[in-house]
């Protein structure tokens, strides 16, 4: 009976995003924007687990704030959340002209620079803004394909419109389990080409242990390994929306590889980099990081619960 429950609740799951992308984008924008924001309200209103887990790691992010400031930032982060949502449904209809005119790239010489040189690189992002617009931009302004990773999804149709949905946006689309992923990284990134990774939450298990926001959490030892192993650049990006319809971005410095130590010490090293400047850029606009799962050691099941 579970599985039948399990199946049916995947369909319906399945058919959402269906509607999601079928219909949203027909939608007249303020129509669009108003119902989306609706819906935000509606269930930050219902504090279920994922708005009080949005909370519990807001108060990491954010130590000072009280419970009234919390509740603002949670309110906030969903209004941001479906905004991604809103926004990813619209974007397949999206000029390039509209694609370039909605976002602001801060020091993307950083990133050009490194793709002239032909030197391969990877851009590691955590889950701030809407990354699939700024995927889009990268393939429509810069007309630079790249390669990616989407985590597999239940049940396999929603999967199969995520990455139908990416590739349509100029991505290439790789599925997280399995371990040819990371082989054909590599090679991309020695024939020059670029990567992009969201990267601010392990789903192995078995990532890195970093220092967040005064506590541990584990990401993935990805990016760091792939930088090591082809001489890529490993560039840091964080986003974020400023209450226009221009949402920011910034291209941080890159981590270098250390010239000294094991290639944990080198992974450990560079990933604790990364965690760096994504909390540079949460710590900016706490309401644009869309956690709404367990990150950080502490709050994760003793009996192994993966984040």
């Amino acid at each position: 009976m579970s599985g039948t429950r399990t199946d049916l609740k995947e369909r319906l799951t399945d058919g959402l995003y269906g509607l999601g992308w079928g219909a949203v984008k027909k939608l007249p924008e303020p129509a669009a924007a108003a119902l989306f924001r609706t819906l935000a309200d509606q269930v930050w209103k219902r504090r279920g687990r994922s708005v009080l887990r949005l909370e519990s790691n807001l108060a990491r992010v954010v130590p000072d704030a009280d419970a009234a400031r919390l509740a603002e930032l949670s309110k906030a982060g969903m209004r941001s959340y479906m905004r991604y949502w809103m926004e990813s449904f619209r974007l397949p209809t999206w000029s390039p002209e509209r694609i370039k005119a909605s976002i602001d790239v801060r020091d993307v010489h950083r990133l050009t620079e490194g793709l002239d040189a032909g030197q391969g690189v990877v851009l590691a992002l955590p889950h701030l803004g809407n990354w699939d617009l700024a995927g889009a931009w990268v393939t429509t302004d810069l007309k630079v394909p790249f390669t990616t990773v989407a985590e597999r999804l239940k049940p396999e149709t929603l999967y199969d419109r995520f990455v139908a949905y990416r590739q349509g946006l100029g991505m290439e689309v790789l599925p997280h389990s399995g371990g040819a992923a990371f082989g054909t990284l590599a090679r991309r990134l020695r024939a020059g080409g670029l990567v992009c990774l969201v990267a601010d939450r392990d789903l192995s298990a078995s990532g890195v242990e970093v220092d967040f926001f005064g506590d541990t959490a584990r990401m993935p030892a990805g990016p760091a390994l792939l930088a090591q192993q082809t001489g890529a650049l490993l560039l840091p990006v964080t986003l974020w929306y400023d209450g226009t319809p221009v949402m920011g971005a910034r291209v941080h410095p890159p981590v270098p590889v250390p010239e000294t130590g094991t290639r944990a010490e080198k992974t450990s090293s560079m990933t604790q980099a990364l965690a760096d400047a994504f909390a540079t850029g949460i710590a900016e606009h706490p309401e644009d990081w869309h956690m709404l799962q367990r990150l950080w050691l502490a709050d994760l099941d003793p009996r192994g619960e993966t984040p």
